[in-house]
């Protein structure tokens, strides 16, 4: 069994877990912006040579001024070089109607847009002066830009071939039109099965290292401490502590909100890891002794551990190793696998400590949850002129680094590298309430099709996919539990309803379904 502190130490992260954000999308609506709130995005500058299509070339939005139309409504309209280049200075270049080209470097982008905007330009192309492409900001003293065109970038070597072009005397045409990320990609498709993976995985977790002796092997591990009771190691949430833990989650996202700092975070990477380690030796044991019962009884004794299992420290060792590796690479390309590792262990971990004990506890604990994201992402814009959520998650009040308690995948596609995430919160939540009712069904001995747990879970999958979709039409982070709550407990209460069992389950006494199974293994 673990040892009282380390599990006193792991249900205090559980806590500071579960202020998990939602997944979290980019870009604002298409109206001109006066002060700079414009989300990048993503452009397809197609072009002309001569009228003959040569290709096209990747590019990015400014933070002011209009979006370009979508590929159906954009206009093929030719392209001029500034005179300067630079567009820093009256130009004596004609632009009515054409698309201003402009070198980066020696005056603020709005300065350029405003005179490109001022010669009649229709659009305005920047081109980098490095291979790739960076974000257009405004300067501290604009204020009220009134920029009503597009401002896009493009890389060096798309400004090399129309430099070129154009030097030769030839003519060049261009087609600028957003690019809109499909409802479904490769990153939030990888994204949605490792969820539902942790999800499946964790709920069902006893059967996989066999039946609920998964503890007692783990607990193995560590004889000066067997005797402990085996409830020590769990927890049933009461209604009462339903409304507390929401209450505490609020108020420590905002603390992170005000108090974000380089020590905060590293603060809370400490707290990840630690629950990561505990994760991941959880994890690993469990299996080996599943596979290997033999495999624990070597031990040791060690000064402050006392006898240990030769197996156990060298999980626990292999483990920390893991944890130090990600916390120093962590802002590598490479980290979110780590991180997703030691998260998805933890999120195992924990979801064999705490319970839900009947329907009526966790009406109580998904109902505040879905308040709670819905305010912190959407409501609290009125009260704080942003997501609260959104801004924790996302690290853009702590110099960019996002917090560690969430699971991430990189936007494959993604010229800034961003990622597709989604908070421990949005997979605890509803993975309490999938995770009873797989012990419920076990209990009563229910096939998958006669149970709740199948069609829970197809609700979760179901409602992440709401989730993606919103992101798609809103474009803007989403509080992923707005969409997982109904689509889990709304599933489970219309099944209890039709099945006439919503009662038993509403009052469902755990301490039953221990004499159930106990009497049923013997």
């Amino acid at each position: 069994m673990i040892s009282s502190t380390v599990g006193l130490c792991l249900k205090v992260i559980v806590l500071l877990f579960f202020v998990g954000s939602s997944p979290c999308a980019a870009a604002n609506d298409t109206v001109p912006s006066n002060d700079c709130s414009n989300k990048p995005r993503l452009v397809k500058v197609k072009y002309w040579i001569d009228d003959v299509e040569k290709g096209s070339f990747s590019a990015v939005t400014a933070e002011f001024g209009l979006y370009p139309p979508t590929e159906k409504k954009s206009l093929r309209l030719p392209a001029v070089f500034t005179n300067p280049l630079n567009s820093c200075s009256q130009l004596s270049s004609e632009l009515n109607q054409s698309v201003a080209l402009s070198i980066r470097g020696e005056c603020d982008f709005t300065t350029k847009a405003k005179i490109a905007q001022s010669g009649g330009a229709a659009a305005l192309v920047v081109i980098n002066n490095i291979e790739g492409l960076d974000y257009m900001g405004c300067s501290k003293n604009d204020t009220d830009l009134n920029i009503r065109i597009p401002v896009v970038m493009i890389q060096r070597s798309g400004g090399d071939i129309l430099n070129k072009s154009m030097g030769a005397g030839k003519t060049v045409d261009f087609q600028i039109y957003l690019l809109k990320r499909t409802v479904f990609d490769l990153s939030n498709s990888l994204l949605w099965a490792i969820s539902m993976g942790t999800l499946i995985v964790a709920s069902i977790w006893s059967d996989l290292a066999g039946r609920d002796r998964s503890n007692e092997r783990y607990n193995a591990l560590s004889p000066k401490e067997s005797s402990i009771d085996d409830s020590e190691d769990t927890l049933d949430i009461n209604i009462v502590g339903a409304v507390v833990f929401v209450i505490t989650a609020s108020v420590f996202l905002l603390l992170l909100y005000f108090f974000m700092s380089s020590w905060f975070v590293w603060v809370l990477i400490v707290l990840f890891c630690i629950g990561g380690v505990e994760g991941v030796h959880f994890c690993v044991t469990t299996l080996i002794l599943r596979w290997c019962r033999h495999c624990g009884q070597k031990s040791l004794k060690l000064p402050l551990l006392g006898k240990i299992s030769v197996l156990s420290l060298s999980v626990l060792l292999a483990s920390a190793t893991f944890a130090v590796f990600w916390s120093v690479t962590r802002r590598e390309s490479y980290s979110w696998i780590g991180q997703d590792m030691l998260g998805i262990c933890f999120l195992i971990r924990v979801l064999q400590i705490i319970r839900l004990p009947n329907v009526k506890v966790a009406t109580v604990l998904l109902g505040c949850a879905f308040f709670y994201d819905i305010f912190w992402v959407f409501l609290s814009k009125s009260i704080f002129h942003q997501s609260v959520m959104v801004a924790v998650a996302s690290g853009e009040n702590s110099g960019g680094e996002s917090i560690p308690m969430l699971l991430r995948v990189p936007r494959f596609y993604d010229p800034f590298a961003g990622y597709d995430m989604i908070g421990f919160g949005d997979i605890l939540f509803p993975g309490l309430l999938v995770s009873f009712f797989y012990r419920y069904d076990r209990a009563n001995k229910r096939s998958l099709i006669n149970g709740y747990f199948l069609w829970l879970a197809i609700g979760y999958g179901i409602g992440l996919c709401f989730t993606y979709l919103a992101l798609y039409l809103m474009e803007e982070g989403q509080p992923a539990l707005l969409y997982l709550v109904p689509c889990t407990l709304g599933v489970a209460v219309i099944l209890g309803l039709l099945r006439g069992e919503l009662r038993v389950l509403w009052e469902y006494d755990v301490e039953s379904e221990l004499l159930t199974q106990r009497s049923g293994e013997a």
